[in-house]
């Protein structure tokens, strides 16, 4: 008798499994106030110990027996969802939860709520949520996202007056950032002293400091993936801040009900203004200013498009002898998709600069450097079974590297004009 290979049989057995016939119960949740796509929400059959939760764009799909089954959505900071549903055939439920707010006279606090909400089989990576982090005490009244992750475990500072911050022992320089899928290459204001994410316009923070997905490209230390705010789709709001160091003013509102919707958050420092006050600093300025911008807006129900960008930029000045300005400038147009509701793509077409400027007036030249990064990615997310998803793509990246542009300012100077080879 013939025996039959081993990965036959394996490859029998697996197409059973998927000629079971399940249905497939797929679409989006949002916070019905603000029709804000919500991250990581718990869709759960508590009867069948089934359970998924959405994605960063607030998509869901997951495969159930026939039949009535009953529905749980949970999320933190919102009221759950119940509901017993009907299934006979492929069906899409978009949801909208309700924020759940409660007067207490008292609370107690005897468990680490964000460790809790985040069991995952992902190891080594820290949520959190930016209610959290803007709860946590703040340097100077200034909210701090880097800050507030250097309270992880794991976690700490650069160093006094050094910005980024070292994960388990590796370097700030090891750690890939990203702002909507961009690469941010200085994170900090001020060498360090704040960061340049507006807690305002920011989501969900999601912090990778080992197993790092094959999505992220690889990073020796850790990955750290920042998302905007889509915008509030129903209303028009504004919220803002005055500081001591900074001020900073977020306006976001609908550009058609429900379909699209955009976001406009500006900050910046004004501390410079008052150094004319102090004679022996009175020619000097250290400042800073940024601005982000998103636009949201769903064709239809398999399509949604995305075009956010940032740009920042920090400026000294001493004694108009030395001027020294960096900043990083993003930009990132995204293409949800739905092939099937069980296939989720999205396409982003990414670009990242980070430029540096020396400008040495008492010896009539300037400096300058950048790099520029151009991305293109295609994701694909497919939810095959209740226990079996594959996540895979495209990604390909241009890098140009202009290590320094050295050129007299005056004609009388001294310093000749050089240009260091560019790095591609």
């Amino acid at each position: 008798m013939q025996k039959i290979p081993f990965f036959i049989i394996v490859l029998i057995y697996s197409f059973s499994l998927f000629g079971q016939k399940n249905i497939v119960l797929s679409g989006y949740i949002s916070d019905i106030e603000t029709n804000e796509k919500l991250i990581s929400v718990n869709v759960l059959f508590p009867e069948l110990n089934l359970g998924t939760t959405t994605n960063e764009y607030g998509f869901y799909s997951i495969s159930v027996p026939k039949g009535d089954q009953k529905l749980l959505i949970s999320y933190l900071g919102f009221k759950n969802f119940e509901q017993s549903i009907k299934l006979v055939q492929d069906l899409t439920l978009d949801l909208k939860l309700d924020p759940e707010v409660e007067l207490l006279e008292e609370v107690i606090v005897n468990e680490n709520v964000e460790r809790l909400n985040l069991k995952s089989p992902q190891m080594s990576v820290n949520s959190l949520a930016i209610s959290t982090i803007k709860n946590m005490p703040a340097a100077l009244g200034e909210v701090d996202i880097i800050k507030s992750i250097t309270l992880l475990p794991g976690v700490t500072n650069g160093g006094e007056g050094a910005s980024g911050f070292n994960v388990r022992g590796g370097a700030a320089d090891q750690n890939l950032i990203l702002l909507d899928e961009a690469i941010i290459f200085n994170s900090s204001h001020l060498f360090g002293f704040f960061s340049v994410f507006n807690p305002d316009a920011i989501k969900d923070i999601k912090l990778y400091k080992g197993g790092i997905p094959a999505s992220y490209g690889g990073r020796v230390s850790s990955v750290l993936n920042i998302y905007q705010k889509d915008g509030n789709s129903n209303n028009f709001s504004a919220q803002g801040g005055i500081g001591l160091i900074s001020s900073r003013l977020l306006i976001e509102g609908p550009l058609k009900k429900e379909k699209g919707s955009f976001l406009v958050g500006g900050r910046s420092s004004y501390a410079h203004l008052f150094l004319p006050l102090i004679e022996s600093v009175k020619d000097n300025k250290a400042y800073f200013y940024d601005l982000n911008t998103k636009l949201s807006y769903t064709l239809d129900s398999k399509n949604n498009l995305f075009l956010s960008g940032y740009f920042g930029r920090d400026v000294f000045d001493i004694a108009n002898l030395f001027n020294n300005a960096y900043g990083n400038s993003v930009a990132n147009f995204r293409w949800n998709h739905l092939f099937s509701n069980q296939l989720f793509s999205n396409l982003s077409l990414i670009y990242s600069d980070y430029d540096y400027k020396l400008d040495f007036s008492f010896a009539d030249f300037v400096w300058n450097s950048s790099i520029v990064n151009l991305n293109l990615k295609y994701d694909f997310k497919h939810y095959l079974t209740d226990k079996i998803k594959l996540e895979y793509g495209l990604n390909s990246i241009y890098y140009k590297f202009d290590p320094g542009l050295i050129k007299p300012t005056k004609e009388e100077s001294q310093i000749q004009m050089n240009k260091l080879t560019d790095k591609y």
